[in-house]
Order: structure tokens, then sequence, then C-alpha cells
């Protein structure tokens, strides 16, 4: 008796010594020593239980069309993700909160049309990004602003709208030589007559006719302040020319009144 009493003492210790069992992978994926690879498994969203070790996770050639606010769970130690090949069209500006450690971004070959300027801010750590073969016709200024540790991005395949509108983005380019792939193969698309015409082949010159119209903050303090002083000043000017007018008519109707009583006499 004591010896089975001893036993189920020692099994006992030995199930409270267990570790405890570590979070399931998420069904539609792959794990591995921090890798998850969810790829070609049809999915239309990104995998809420993701393991939170997880350093990179692989979703390409999926369904995922729209990446919402906060998208992901919490990844800090997360380097790569990579999405190419899904039928994303919009990303959130908050779609990418939570994975600041983030070293490299693959969004290729997808439907995206825009960016916001806000989508790559909590990517302090990002060094690649690949935007190729999407649907892209220019960049808003401060989506590659907001990237100054940037070391690498791919834009090719995408059908550049070469008007005023890729100054910003060609502005960037001419900086940033180094950190551009496949640099020749940056291509307008649109005007019909730049068809195929290189980006990177544009010079200062080319848009000499493109004037800045975007305003500081400076001169719209200085309309909030002037503006309704002029709106002011301009009512008090019409009233008082007003009263003027008013006080001449009257003046020149008595005048007239007073230069009759020969006329009513003769009656």
């Amino acid at each position: 008796m004591r010896c089975r009493r001893v036993t189920s003492t020692v099994l006992a210790c030995l199930l409270l010594l267990r570790p405890l069992p570590s979070p399931a992978c998420p069904a539609a994926c792959r794990c591995s020593s921090g890798e998850v690879d969810c790829s070609e498994r049809a999915l239309r969203e990104v995998p809420q239980n993701l393991l939170a070790n997880t350093s990179t996770l692989w979703l390409g050639y999926n369904f995922i069309t729209v990446l919402g606010p906060r998208s992901f769970p919490l990844l800090p130690g997360l380097l790569l993700l990579s999405l190419p090949h899904n039928r994303l069209g919009l990303i959130h500006s908050q779609a990418l909160v939570g994975l600041g450690a983030l070293q490299e971004l693959d969004l290729s070959n997808n439907y995206l049309t825009v960016l916001a300027p806000e989508t790559f801010l909590p990517l302090t750590s990002l060094a690649t990004l690949n935007l190729g073969s999407n649907r892209l016709g220019e960049l808003e200024p401060g989506v590659l602003h907001a990237l100054p540790q940037l070391r690498a991005l791919l834009l090719q395949d995408n059908p550049w709208v070469c008007s005023c509108g890729i100054l910003p983005l060609w502005r960037w380019l001419s900086h940033n030589r180094e950190k551009v792939r496949e640099k020749s193969l940056l291509l307008c698309r649109v005007p019909e007559q730049l068809n195929n015409y290189p980006i990177m082949a544009f010079r200062n010159e080319s848009f000499r006719q493109c004037q800045e119209t975007s305003l500081s903050a400076q001169h719209y303090i200085a309309f909030l302040i002037i503006g309704p002083f002029s709106f002011m000043a301009s009512i008090f000017f019409c009233t008082f020319m007003g009263s003027i007018i008013v006080i001449y008519n009257n003046l020149r109707k008595e005048s007239y009144f007073w230069r009759r009583p020969h006329i009513c006499r003769g009656r």
C-alpha cells in the first residue's frame, strides 16, 4: 500500500511539473520554429490565433481582399510578412499597427490602386518593400517619406500615370536611386504618347508646367484672421455709405421743398 501511495504521489508531481502545452498552430497553416506558412489555403482574412513568437508569416496565394484596422494580432517579433498573389485592393491606414519589428513586406501581385500616407507609419523597422505588379498610378507624397529607413523598394509593373501627380514619386526616386530595384522597369502607362517611357528618364524641366498649389500653415492662419476682419469691414463700409446716401437724399428733398413756396401762393 505504501508503495502505491508513493507511486501515485510521484506521478502527481510529474503531472504538475509537466510544461503547459504551447498554443495551437492555426488549422489552415503549418508552423515550425517561429515560421507560419498559410500559403495557398483559400483564406479570405488573416488568421487571428497566430503564435505570439511568429517571426515569419506567409500568406501568399489566398483570397484576401481587404486589410482592415488592426488586421493582425500582436506580433512583436514578426520580421517578414508575405502577401503576394491575393486580391488585396484596400489597406486601412491602421491595418499594420503592432508590427513595429517588421523588416520585409511583400504586397506584390495584388489590386492596390492607392495607399494612404499613414499606412506604413507603424513599420519603423521596414527595410524592404515590394509593391510590384499592382494597379498603382501614383503614390501620395507621404507614403515613402514615412519610411526613411527603407533600403530596398520594388515598384515595377504598375500602370504609372505620368502627369503632374507623378512628381512626388519622381522626386523621391531621384534622391534614392540606390534603393530602387529594377529602375528600368518603372514605365509610364498613361498618357498614350508616353506609354512605356521610363520614369527615371524625366528631368526637372519635364515638370516645369506643374505648379505647387499647396498652402502653408501660415497662409491658413492669415486667412482665418484677415477673412472675418475683411467681412466685418465691408459690412461697416456698406452701412456707412448707405447712411450717407440716405442723408444726402433727405437733404435734397428738404431743399427742394423750401424752394417751392411761391408756387403755393400763386394758387
